[in-house]
């Protein structure tokens, strides 16, 4: 994934490729029912972002939202300010560019903001990066480059790039094989996987690969991905979910585990090989009830203030970037409802303090999307 503009090339190249091991459509979803006499609404927040990619919350009520070409947006009272926070130099070809960000657990003592991009010197990599925040915008001078991933091929797609703090105050990154499903396998590199630091970017002394990697592969903490694009943390719960963006037939929301191999390039979808984790659900690219090309997202719906239905209550948020859907999933059952449709190109997703949704879409001009609850 991700299917960036222009659509169809993208799309074709994700629905071209070596046959993979295939899985039982799921039956058609159920739909979520409000109450009678309640409804939901959909709204532009803020229009005119351009290419968006990724979206954070600040908790102090601001969001950050990145901008594929280098621009980390910030959006203050529901108004998106003219200054970026900081630009970055960055290569856009393809899926590259601006990729996540998120803040620092104490970011209300610290300011310290996160994020992941493509630096093209000496040689075009990933990087991740801290800058520190001076108000609106970061102090000149304060980015500490706390890692160079591995060098790019000509390969422009599968970066990932998503951002996240668990709950035990590690940070996990999501990183994409570069279009080489051999990486996702090896220890001798960090694509394909999910990466766990320390907040200064060392490797933690819990990591589960310690003794099968050396140097900067010590991070790994997952493998056998393809692009784990999305993922999110439940709150309370500390469940990890993992969304990897499928080749040619299945797209996955996995369950996260420390040394879990997801099985790419081996499997897509559902697989009964004990070596590889399984995901919690996939859906086709075609043929079922429930089809896309690329999935996004991703939250839990755990606001400080729930503003919806009881039944959205700990639910699992995902997208589909093809589809235009948002759907829920119980994390307890597995079971997966139909909900809203007709986003163009979403991205990102956030559940709000205040329990409204918030959905990033690249079409539209770039907009942020907030989803509301009328109660009956």
């Amino acid at each position: 994934m991700r299917n960036w503009m222009p659509i169809l090339p993208l799309i074709c190249l994700l629905a071209c490729g070596s046959g993979s091991t295939q899985s039982t459509p799921p039956t058609t979803p159920p739909p979520v029912t409000p109450p009678a006499g309640g409804s939901f609404h959909v709204a532009p927040l803020v229009t005119g972002l351009a290419q968006p990619t990724a979206l954070a919350l600040v908790p102090d009520g601001r969001i950050f939202v990145c901008e594929q070409g280098g621009a980390l947006r910030v959006i203050k009272g529901g108004a998106l300010l003219p200054a970026p926070f900081v630009t970055v130099p960055t290569s856009v070809a393809g899926e590259r560019g601006l990729l996540g960000v998120t803040v620092d657990p104490s970011f209300s003592q610290n300011g310290f903001v996160y994020v992941y991009y493509t630096a093209s010197t000496p040689t075009t990599h990933n990087r991740l990066s801290r800058f520190v925040a001076a108000g609106d915008v970061a102090q000149p001078g304060s980015e500490t480059i706390l890692l160079e991933l591995d060098d790019l091929s000509t390969a422009n797609n599968h970066n990932g790039g998503a951002l996240h703090f668990g709950p035990d105050g590690k940070l996990y990154v999501g990183v994409g094989e570069n279009a080489s499903g051999a990486n996702a396998q090896s220890f001798n590199n960090l694509l394909g996987k999910l990466l766990r630091l320390n907040p200064d970017g060392s490797a933690p002394a819990d990591n589960p690969f310690l003794a099968q990697t050396t140097g900067k592969n010590r991070l790994i903490w997952a493998m056998g991905l393809r692009n784990p694009y999305t993922f999110a943390f439940q709150s309370g719960t500390g469940r990890l979910f993992i969304n990897d963006v499928g080749q040619d037939a299945w797209e996955e929301v996995n369950p996260g585990r420390a040394g879990g191999n997801y099985g790419w390039p081996g499997t897509e979808g559902a697989t009964s090989n004990p070596a590889y984790v399984s995901p919690l659900y996939a859906y086709p690219h075609s043929g079922g009830a429930v089809s896309g090309c690329s999935i996004v997202g991703a939250d839990f719906y755990d606001p400080a203030t729930p503003a919806f239905p009881a039944a959205f209550l700990h639910q699992y948020l995902f997208m589909d970037y093809c589809g235009g859907w948002l759907r829920t999933m119980d994390p307890a059952t597995g079971t997966v409802s139909d909900w809203l449709t007709g986003f163009s190109s979403p991205v990102d997703l956030r559940v709000a303090p205040d329990g409204s949704v918030l959905v990033l879409c690249r079409g539209g001009g770039g907009t942020l999307q907030r989803v509301t609850y009328t109660n009956p």
